[in-house]
């Protein structure tokens, strides 16, 4: 009667750790990947915060038909501009209607980053 042989070769030892190195490089490589995507979505939220409070700003006042841009004090560039729209439909009424376009520019590791948000406002021609 013959033993039977107990234990692995050499050769499904390589193989089965070469199998689970991969493995842990895929798992790993998928961590990164989560974390870099969670870093951007953190920035976007950020940005459109940002953006979102600085509209409403823009919006509560004087509209005023201008262009301009603005630093703020954390780093990020805000450009915004208030134009009529649909003047000559509007122009027998006492209120125009006014498009209103702010874009939020950051820095984002070595990458320029922007948002952009669009609103309209009918406000009194007097503004």
């Amino acid at each position: 009667m013959k033993l039977a042989e107990k234990g692995f070769t050499l050769f499904e030892v390589l193989a089965a750790t070469a199998l689970a190195g991969i493995a842990l490089v895929v798992i790993l490589q998928l961590f990164s990947a989560d974390l870099r995507a969670l870093a951007a979505s953190d920035d976007y939220v950020r940005a459109s915060a940002k953006a979102d409070e600085k509209l409403r700003e823009i919006i509560s006042g004087d509209l005023g038909i201008r262009t301009w841009a603005e630093t703020t004090d954390d780093g990020h560039r805000i450009d915004c501009s208030v134009s009529p729209v649909l003047a000559e439909r509007t122009a027998g009424l006492t209120a125009g209607l006014y498009e209103i376009v702010l874009t939020l520019h950051w820095t984002s590791g070595s990458k320029e980053r922007a948002i952009s948000l669009r609103t309209m406002k009918t406000a009194g021609r007097n503004q």
